[in-house]
């Protein structure tokens, strides 16, 4: 049950972008088929709440592709999920850290919801931690930064700014931040929030007339800023604006801030001068792929928590063939003990190679091009209409599910795949986030994309 929860996990995990898929998919635990409904518990009823209004239809979805039968969903809440209420009515979450100071209490601060169906309520996940962070030549600047940050040893060090392309190891190290501070500082009080859901919060709070309250949140109730994805700020001139003026508090106030991105603050389009100036001001860390010998560490230790025996030679030949990122070897790593359970066959390298090939082998003969050609014939328009200026649905929505499967399926930078259609960067985040949420949901265009991404992945097109 739990090997085929973690081949769900692992197909999931390429459909939902990367915050949203840690906040609510990775918490959740298999507990069993109950009258033929697949049951999972989560730690608490914000979680069940979000799962069964966005995702319960897609997670449906995936455990009938992979197990061929009708089976419903139902979210439970663990009995065991470690949350409690103060007396002043407050939710708190424990976070321990392992071999960290331990500090009776610790706690990570979940400030007052002010911003209805948009949560921008976070849950640090317990595996990402300092300890469980695996340090090589790629990524050693960035540990030591984060670390002298969280321990507060540096004085002078109040902002980082940690960047990489997706999966190598940025929201683990913000979120070892946050861990730490909780652990060894319980009284410090730390928000973890994505830009988007700071954004949408905004949003909520000018709508609802509780703007004050919103500012207040961040100016004077706030000690350490974990701030996720600020790249997705772009072209928001208000959200922006209140941003900066928050920052210039926390930063006068010497409070810390941490901020991710795939960017450089100078490379982010649509973005004023006032906030480019406060994120830059504190240190910039980037974080490279890993090479092997740390590719190897890393499995190592991911098979050591997951309680996978996976032969060296195994070991060495993943390290080997999936050096994008980080979650490409643990997609490698799930696929290779869960196809070993499921057929109950041995787990050599005839085994890993027939899982490689569809995680790596695909990359390498997909290209913008390819891409383009496949949804103009899918949707019946020509490569001329998919680069042109025109703004018709017909060739609007055809385009998006096209640079969304440039982004999924090539190795291409934001700007480049933008350029191929003709387009700014911002509009290829913007199609980029429209298809995403139309895979949430059963429409139409999940449908389509659910059909070109099985060609593409078959070497179909």
């Amino acid at each position: 049950m739990v090997n085929f929860w973690e081949k769900v996990k692992a197909s999931l995990r390429e459909q939902i972008p990367s915050h949203s898929y840690g906040m609510w998919i990775e918490p959740l635990r298999p507990e069993g088929v109950k009258n033929g409904s697949f049951v999972l518990s989560c730690p608490n009823s914000i979680i069940k709440q979000k799962v069964n209004k966005s995702y319960v239809s897609l997670i449906e979805s995936e455990i009938h592709n992979l197990s061929g039968k009708e089976k419903g969903l139902v979210i439970e809440v663990s009995k065991n999920n470690g949350d409690h209420k103060t007396d002043k009515g407050t939710r708190f979450e424990t976070a321990p850290v392992k071999n960290q100071k331990s500090v009776p209490g610790a706690r990570q601060l979940h400030f007052s919801d002010i911003s209805g169906d948009i949560q921008a309520k976070r849950i640090f996940q317990k595996d990402f931690t300092f300890d469980n962070f695996v340090v090589g030549m790629s990524n050693d600047f960035a540990y030591s930064a984060a670390l002298s940050l969280a321990s507060k040893k540096n004085a002078g060090q109040n902002a980082l700014y940690l960047l990489s392309k997706t999966g190598l190891g940025k929201s683990h190290l913000s979120q070892a931040i946050g861990q730490q501070i909780l652990a060894n500082y319980p009284e410090d009080r730390v928000c973890y929030i994505t830009a988007e859901d700071f954004a949408g919060e905004m949003i909520h709070a000018f709508r609802h007339n509780s703007i004050e309250k919103f500012k207040k949140k961040y100016q004077s109730q706030c000690d350490v800023l974990l701030l996720e994805d600020v790249h997705f700020l772009t072209g928001k001139e208000r959200t922006q604006l209140e941003l900066a003026l928050a920052l210039d508090y926390l930063l006068e106030a010497k409070k810390k801030i941490i901020f991710t991105s795939c960017y450089l603050p100078s490379e982010i389009p649509k973005m004023s001068e006032q906030l480019r100036s406060r994120i830059s001001c504190g240190l910039i860390s980037n974080i490279e792929p890993p090479n092997f010998s740390t590719r190897v560490r890393i499995l190592r230790q991911k098979s050591k928590r997951k309680g996978y025996r996976i032969p060296s030679d195994v070991t060495e030949y993943l390290a080997g063939e999936l050096s994008d990122n980080v979650r490409q070897l643990e997609s490698g790593l799930i696929g290779v003990a869960a196809k070993s359970s499921l057929l109950g066959a041995p787990i050599d390298l005839n085994l890993a190679e027939s899982v490689v090939k569809n995680l790596a082998g695909r990359k390498k003969s997909v290209t913008v091009e390819s891409i383009k050609k496949l949804v103009c014939s899918d949707f019946s328009i020509s490569m001329k209409d998919i680069v042109s200026r025109s703004r018709r649905q017909e060739v609007v929505r055809p385009r998006q599910v096209a640079i969304y499967l440039s982004r999924k399926y090539t190795d291409q930078p934001l700007q480049a795949i933008g350029k191929s259609f003709n387009r700014q960067h911002a509009t290829a985040i913007h199609a980029i986030n429209a298809i995403t949420k139309e895979l949430k949901i059963k429409s139409p265009v999940k449908r389509q994309v659910d059909i070109l991404s099985k060609k593409l992945e078959s070497g179909k097109f």
